[in-house]
C-alpha cells in the first residue's frame, strides 16, 4: 500500500497529502530536460530563463505563475502512466478505472521585479465552489502535482490554506450573494487569519490534493527555478464518447486537449511539440489511462 492510514487521514483533515519518491528521479529528470528544451532555455544561464521561446513573442503576456505549454513529451506520458503514480490515486479514490488529465508542467524562476508576470503568487478553487453536491464526498475530485525538482518552500511551489479545508462546509454554505465562488480572498470572511501552508518536497514526490482545498502557488524567493508536472486522475467516462475521443485526438496530434469544442489551456501556436516531438508510445497501463482501451472490457458495455 502507497497510502497510509496517516496519509488518508491527513487528507481528509487538511485536504491533502504527499506519497514519498513515487517516480525515479531519472524520469523526472527526462521532464525536466523536454521542458528546457520547448522553452529553449539554458538551465545554467539564468538570464535565458526569462526570454519567450523563439516564435512565442507573447507567451509570457499569456503566461500564469510560470505554465509552460507542453503536453505530450514522451517523458510526461512515463510519468503520467508509472504504475506508482497510477497505484497512488487508485488507493486515495478506491477506484481502479482511471483516466489521467492532461496537463502542462511549471518552470518558475526566481521572482524579478521586471518579469512580475512569471511570479504570480495566487490562492484560488479550480471550480465553483457553490457547485458542491450534499452530503459531501471526500474526496471531491483530486488534483496533483509531481515534485521534478526538490523544492524548498520559499521556491514558488505549491501553497495551500488546511485551515479553510477543515471549515469548508461552513464557507461553502455561506457564500455571499456577490461573491465569486472561485475566490477564497471573497467567499472566506477571516482569510488573513488563515495560514498558508508551503509544502516542500523532493525530486519524484507526488502531492495530491482535494479540490475544495484552497489552494494556488507562491513566489519564488530562492535562487534556482520551481520544476513541476500537473497529473490528476478521475474515474473513467467510457460511455463519453465525445470526451474519450477528444483526449485520445489530442494524444494522436500532440495538441492542447479540448472541451466542448474548445482548448483548456493557451496552448502553443507553434505546434512545436507535434513537429519536434515524436509521437509518444503508451503502455497497456497508458492506453486505459488515456482512453484508448476500456478497463477490463466491462466498461465498454456501459
Amino acid at each position: 500500500m502507497l497510502i497510509t492510514d496517516e496519509m488518508r487521514k491527513q487528507f481528509e483533515r487538511q485536504g491533502y497529502t504527499i506519497i514519498k519518491k513515487v517516480v525515479p528521479e531519472k524520469y523526472c529528470d527526462r521532464v525536466v530536460n523536454a521542458t528546457w528544451e520547448f522553452l529553449g532555455h539554458d538551465p545554467d544561464d539564468p538570464d535565458t530563463w526569462y526570454e519567450p521561446p523563439d516564435g512565442m513573442d507573447e507567451y509570457f503576456s499569456g503566461s500564469v505563475g510560470g505554465m509552460v505549454e507542453m503536453y505530450h513529451h514522451q517523458s510526461m506520458w512515463d510519468t503520467r502512466q508509472h504504475p506508482l503514480v497510477y497505484q497512488a490515486f487508485a488507493e486515495l479514490l478506491d477506484e481502479e478505472e482511471l483516466w489521467v488529465s492532461i496537463d502542462r508542467v511549471n518552470m518558475t524562476p526566481p521572482g524579478r521585479e521586471e518579469f512580475s508576470e512569471l511570479d504570480n503568487e495566487f490562492i484560488h478553487w479550480d471550480f465553483d465552489l457553490s457547485d458542491v453536491p450534499d452530503p459531501r464526498p471526500v474526496p471531491n475530485g483530486v488534483q496533483g502535482v509531481l515534485y521534478l525538482e526538490d523544492t524548498n518552500a520559499n521556491q514558488g511551489g505549491f501553497q495551500c490554506v488546511p485551515s479553510i479545508y477543515e471549515k469548508i462546509d461552513e464557507y461553502r454554505k455561506n457564500i455571499p450573494d456577490d461573491a465569486d465562488p472561485y475566490s477564497p480572498q471573497e467567499v472566506v470572511p477571516d482569510l488573513d487569519d488563515h495560514e498558508i501552508v508551503k509544502p516542500e518536497g523532493e525530486k519524484g514526490d507526488l502531492l495530491i490534493w482535494d479540490r475544495l482545498l484552497a489552494h494556488g502557488n507562491g513566489r519564488n524567493l530562492a535562487d534556482k527555478p520551481r520544476l513541476a508536472q500537473y497529473i490528476l486522475m478521475e474515474p473513467a467516462k467510457w460511455g463519453n464518447v465525445a470526451e474519450r475521443e477528444r483526449r485520445v485526438e489530442s494524444f494522436q496530434n500532440q495538441t492542447v486537449p479540448m472541451i466542448n469544442g474548445e482548448s483548456q489551456f493557451p496552448g502553443d501556436p507553434r505546434e512545436y511539440e507535434a513537429e519536434a516531438f515524436e509521437q509518444p508510445t503508451l503502455t497497456p497501463l497508458g492506453r486505459k489511462l488515456l482512453g484508448v482501451d476500456p478497463w477490463n472490457g466491462w466498461l465498454a458495455n456501459k
